[in-house]
């Protein structure tokens, strides 16, 4: 949620953001909402200073009858009251509605764009490697190896649905455990496990509600949502609290599943395991003051890139342009892998630095002790460190041999107790 000063203060800049996102938003419609808002208590403290008024001559007054105007007075002051009361709570709702709407506004280091094509590839790490042979896509590869088994998960679960088995899922596990390892020892990061379903109120603090409710899997009759990512619950950990600043940054990882509805353009991404309803995903969560937090969206894209030197993936970094950002990120930058079978750069993480957006959204602020002022909304980051199953798809695609084997990754080789070939 960007803030509502900024906008009455400020509404020739904010009208300048959404020009640079190519967003069309009726700020004047909810400057008017904004104004009938403030209106409506400004009456309403009127009245109420009035009925006080009334009541204190009530109190002085002898029995009589100027004493009873004085109660019918203050009796009809106080149907009018209740009267705005209505008024205004509904007043507020509806501006809020339109507030949680907005989209947040773009950092200035953010490129303009229209859409993806005009992102920016910022530099490519390692090297793809070269083979003596046609490498195969992982959904030929691994249906050879019997370690993905499509027919038994669209069985049992529908379209987009598989099943990993033996070493393949060993293998997603170990790459798990890596990631976790490396961000908690290396990184700092402290390790949560939180719930996968989470009440409405933290999505909305995420951002995902309400604009993106047909994305989500709900269960209607508890009102519980399936996480998109862990960034929602691991955010809203800290929802309606006031940190201690000398605590900040904090650094949270997380493990979890995720279930998404999200319709697959048809054509696109229609083989493998590369889009589904449900996936792995290690998150990537910090908690930051306001004046560092750039700096820590550069530290958290080398975290996560860490994760792919580690596993010897060749890699690009893209910065998104205005056109390409999402809902709640006012920066964001991607991590894409090589993956030599599809022949394709695949997304395996998304950094972004939201800003105050989200922390506004589930009030989330701090405080230093011995400061004078007062709390102030964190700023709230995330990326993934890294995303399955595309990771996956970037070991078995890249690590594959000509007999139909798989080397494993040196980083991998102590979660396999030594083993240096698959197959």
């Amino acid at each position: 949620m960007i803030d509502i000063r900024l906008l009455r203060e400020k509404p020739d800049e904010v009208r300048a953001g959404y020009q640079r996102l190519g967003t069309a938003v009726d700020l004047d419609a909810v400057l008017a909402r904004d104004a009938r808002v403030r209106d409506l208590k400004n009456e309403s403290q009127t009245l109420q200073a009035e009925q006080n008024r009334l009541s204190k001559e009530i109190g002085r007054a002898a029995p009589g009858e100027a004493r009873e105007q004085a109660k019918a007075a203050s009796l009809a002051f106080k149907e009018q009251i209740e009267k705005l009361a209505a008024e205004l709570t509904a007043a507020e709702a509806a501006l809020e509605e339109q507030m949680l709407e907005l989209p947040n506004l773009p950092h200035p280091s953010v490129p303009v764009g229209k859409d993806e094509t005009e992102n920016r590839v910022v530099r490519e790490e390692g090297q793809k490697r070269t083979y003596a042979f046609a490498p195969q896509p992982h959904w030929d590869l691994g249906t050879k190896l019997g370690i993905i088994d499509f027919e038994r998960g669209v069985k049992i679960s529908g379209s987009r649905f598989y099943v990993l088995k033996s070493w393949g899922a060993r293998l997603q596990r170990a790459l798990i455990s890596y990631m976790l390892d490396v961000h908690t020892s290396k990184h700092g990061y402290v390790e949560i496990y939180p719930p996968y379903m989470v009440r409405r109120e933290c999505l909305v603090g995420t951002g995902n509600l309400p604009k993106f409710g047909e994305n989500l899997y709900r269960d209607a009759e508890e009102d519980f949502w399936f996480i998109p990512t862990a960034e929602v619950p691991v955010t809203n950990l800290y929802r309606e609290e006031i940190l201690d600043g000398a605590n900040l940054p904090i650094r949270h990882v997380a493990f979890t599943a995720c279930f998404r509805r999200e319709q697959m353009a048809a054509g696109r991404d229609t083989r493998g395991i590369k889009r589904g309803h449900q996936f792995d995903k290690v998150e990537l969560v910090k908690f930051v003051r306001p004046e560092t937090s750039m700096d820590e969206l550069t530290a958290l894209l080398s975290d996560a890139e860490d994760i792919l030197k580690g596993l010897e993936l060749p890699y690009r970094v893209v910065q998104m342009c205005t056109g390409d950002l999402s809902f709640s990120a006012m920066a964001k930058f991607d991590l894409e892998l090589w993956a030599p079978g599809c022949n394709e750069w695949l997304e395996v993480s998304s950094c972004s630095n939201f800003g105050d957006f989200q922390a506004r959204r589930a009030r989330i602020r701090f405080k230093d002790k011995d400061a004078k002022e007062k709390s102030r909304f964190v700023h709230t980051l995330n990326g993934s460190g890294l995303a399955l199953p595309r990771t996956l798809i970037g070991i078995i695609e890249t690590y594959q041999r000509a007999d139909g084997k798989l080397d494993v990754p040196v980083a991998l080789q102590p979660y396999f107790g030594g083993a240096t070939v698959l197959g």
